[in-house]
């Protein structure tokens, strides 16, 4: 397929506003569901129409919220047939959109007490007093929607060739990685506010993530994660990208837009994930042959992945320029 154009200039206001749609819907979720490590219970799932809950539980009632690309409304359905909804597309501010979901979900015996702020952004208004951020640009948003679309099903395929933990997860798309042990350690404290992490998981591990970081030049990038910082990895080539610190790790950074215009985005994305990941086994010496699944691709194979996304950036097979 031929990925959208979605500069975030053009669709800066929208962007901000979905993002804090998504963040009274994500604490909504948080508050029905189980604490889970690295709260992966909070995030929202790509689904056919935009971005879902997927099912959640409260005070005997099943139920999910959507917020539809297609029809352009926010959307909540329940188990025993019943669905209540209202409209986003002349913008609605956030302040609006928050007193209709709670207000809709009461008419549903539906009852859920979020913490009524941001978090991790750079807006701090209160939901239920913000009325600045009211945008809602059909066009953009449904390219955003084919983007996530695309991007997931790809990041799915790469997951695929790994036995591993999965992290659900959009819009913040994530694939953690582990290093090799096969054993991994259930939440600790998930109830606190640092929840408990799997050890092979996160300490020695990395998280491939997609969606724009502000720090990151505002632009959208997709992004993978190695943390804690290891010596030498910088030192490392990749396919595709370039690394750059982020506080006690490392990133690797691949543009959008430069995987929108190459010749094959999804080689290039799967080569660019496969080599900071093999970047990260390389320098901490992980065994990673224990758990690798039966649908990864050979190494023959893998290196022709390599070099057919290296080709597009002017590198060798191994990444290096």
């Amino acid at each position: 397929m031929t990925l959208p154009e979605l500069r975030l200039a053009d669709w800066r206001a929208t962007k901000d506003t979905l993002h804090l749609y998504c963040q009274i819907a994500g604490k909504i979720r948080l508050a029905t569901t189980t604490p889970r490590n690295h709260w992966w219970n909070a995030p929202l799932y790509v689904d056919v129409r935009g971005l879902t809950t997927r099912r959640l539980h409260h005070c005997g009632t099943t139920f999910e919220i959507t917020i539809d690309f297609t029809d352009h409304a926010l959307v909540v359905r329940t188990a025993d047939g019943r669905t209540r909804s209202f409209g986003l597309g002349s913008g609605l501010p956030v302040a609006d959109f928050d007193a209709r979901l709670h207000a809709l979900l009461g008419e549903l015996g539906i009852e859920v007490a979020i913490r009524e702020e941001p978090f991790g952004v750079p807006m701090t208004t209160p939901f239920a007093q913000d009325v600045t951020h009211a945008s809602w640009d059909r066009e953009a948003i449904e390219r955003f929607g084919r983007i996530l679309d695309w991007s997931d099903s790809v990041f799915e395929e790469f997951s695929g060739w790994f036995k591993r933990q999965d992290q659900p997860g959009a819009p913040v798309l994530a694939q953690p990685r582990p290093r090799g042990d096969p054993v991994l350690r259930p939440p600790g404290a998930a109830h606190g506010r640092r929840p408990g992490h799997a050890r092979g998981l996160h300490a020695r591990g990395h998280l491939v993530r997609v969606l724009a970081r502000r720090r990151h030049g505002r632009r959208r990038r997709l992004l993978l994660l190695h943390r804690p910082r290891t010596r030498g990895l910088r030192d490392q080539p990749l396919t595709a990208g370039a690394w750059t610190e982020s506080g006690s790790g490392s990133l690797a950074i691949l543009p959008y837009q430069a995987v929108r215009s190459a010749r094959d985005p999804r080689t290039t994305l799967l080569a660019f994930c496969q080599s900071a990941y093999e970047a990260g086994a390389r320098v901490a010496g992980w065994d990673t042959a224990s758990f690798t699944s039966t649908w990864c691709p050979s190494p023959d194979q893998l290196r022709q992945l390599h070099a057919s996304a290296a080709a597009g950036f002017g590198r060798t097979e191994e990444g290096g320029s």
